[in-house]
């Protein structure tokens, strides 16, 4: 059995009014552009990571979902397509400006370029729920939205799932990349 990397809940902002995102550990980031669609927000900022250059995500509140792809470095050749977390997100408006945050609520999906997909951090959450990190209402909504995510994938595939919430989902900064237009959409 591994150890558990327990952790307080993460929170994240995103400050469209100042272009800015803030991670969990509090680092303050330059957003090249937020998008607000049916409900839906888009990001998209570089990274300073040293596996990935560039963060593209959408924030899904009505289904407590984050979907983010990750630019990967030159070199750098995982089989993760998308990187899905399951969170609670809220929006607070200010004079025509908005900041949105999310929890996560520490369980994730993850897709791969081979059509497979993998269920993380169970084990996370449970532990979290008996240090009180979490509610119990909290995690309830982690289940219930992780079970609800995998009957639509497995049901329709990732776009048709999408499809089905409403959301329409583009990766402006993927699909411009030339190396990538024969990739194809996790489904």
């Amino acid at each position: 059995m591994h150890e558990i990397d327990l952790h307080p809940i993460k929170t994240e902002t995103f400050d469209i009014a100042n272009q800015i995102n803030i991670d969990p550990k509090g680092n303050q980031r330059h957003v090249d552009r937020y998008e607000v669609n049916n409900g839906c927000l888009y990001m998209g900022r570089v990274a300073d990571h040293p596996d990935f250059s560039y963060l593209e995500s959408w924030l899904l509140p009505e289904n407590n979902l984050r979907v983010s792809r990750f630019h990967f470095r030159e070199g750098f050749k995982p089989s993760q397509e998308l990187y899905v977390d399951i969170a609670l997100i809220t929006q607070e408006s200010t004079n025509d400006s908005a900041v949105w945050t999310t929890r996560d609520l520490y369980v994730d999906l993850v897709s791969h370029n081979d059509g497979t997909w993998d269920l993380l951090d169970l084990d996370e959450l449970g532990a979290a729920v008996e240090s009180g990190y979490i509610t119990a209402k909290e995690a309830a909504t982690a289940l219930i939205t992780t079970q609800s995510a995998i009957d639509g994938i497995s049901t329709q595939g990732f776009a048709g799932w999408i499809e089905s919430l409403g959301v329409v989902m583009t990766w402006p900064v993927w699909e411009a990349k030339p190396q990538n237009t024969d990739n194809h959409n996790p489904s």
